[in-house]
């Protein structure tokens, strides 16, 4: 299998001091669905935007064989797609068919181009025929739709996303759930959903206090709620499951 992802004593602090990734390693493989769960302050977020290039630390990550730096960031960021945990961070056009077409624009793409990208991504999101409509008055459901379809319409080779459940109702959460199991790239997810990972993700990565606790598979992390409870993950959660 292709390593497509990789990371490699990443430690990260903010200008605040405070320290919030530890020494973190870790390796995806293409196509590989890998969740990343652990408490709150755990670090997941952080880690998730050191994959394209939000936050980075030189030499530490590399994705698709490239160091992540200034010089290849740009190209990182185009093949690597990250859909924020809020929706409205990432909607901002007046209609559905501004926000998707933006990334395909940046791209130089053509105008026959761009349309066909959009298109295609609101018709892998289900959302075909919402072209015109404003993201705004959208339901929280459709908006996270709308999101993954505005980094599907740059073809990304990498999906990660931040919380891409929370706050859905049970019928928008099995929906999205289907809608991300039949997307047909590497996807890293960090979540507290612990439903959403043991129906999607093969994979799980633990993490806890900047660390990675645990990295193996996902039935056998979350069948161990001694584990789970430790990591700060809620007993009764885990029983659930």
């Amino acid at each position: 299998m292709e390593e497509i992802i990789s990371v490699k004593d990443l430690s990260f602090t903010y200008p605040d001091g405070r320290q919030v990734l530890k020494k973190i390693n870790m390796a995806v493989e293409r196509g590989e669905t890998v969740a990343i769960i652990g408490p709150n302050g755990a670090g997941k977020s952080t880690l998730l935007l050191h994959f394209n290039g939000i936050l980075h630390t030189n030499g530490a990550v590399r994705v698709l064989g490239q160091k992540l730096n200034e010089d290849t960031l740009r190209g990182i960021r185009a093949r690597v797609g990250l859909v924020f945990q809020n929706p409205d961070d990432q909607l901002f056009s007046p209609t559905v068919f501004d926000d998707v077409a933006f990334g395909p624009i940046n791209m130089g793409l053509s105008a026959a181009a761009v349309r066909r990208a959009v298109e295609a991504a609101l018709a892998s999101v289900g959302m075909t025929g919402y072209e015109q409509r404003s993201p705004h008055h959208l339901s929280l459901g459709e908006k996270k739709r709308i999101a993954v379809a505005t980094v599907l319409s740059m073809s990304p080779e990498i999906l990660v996303l931040d919380e891409p459940t929370s706050n859905l109702d049970p019928r928008s959460r099995g929906s999205l759930a289907r809608l991300l199991n039949n997307l047909a790239v590497t996807k890293i997810i960090a979540t507290h959903d612990l439903e959403l990972v043991r129906a999607i993700c093969p994979r799980t990565v633990v993490m806890d206090e900047g660390r990675v606790v645990v990295d193996g598979a996902t039935g056998r992390i979350l069948d161990d709620a001694q584990l789970l409870w430790a990591s700060g993950l809620a007993a009764e959660e885990a029983a659930a499951l």
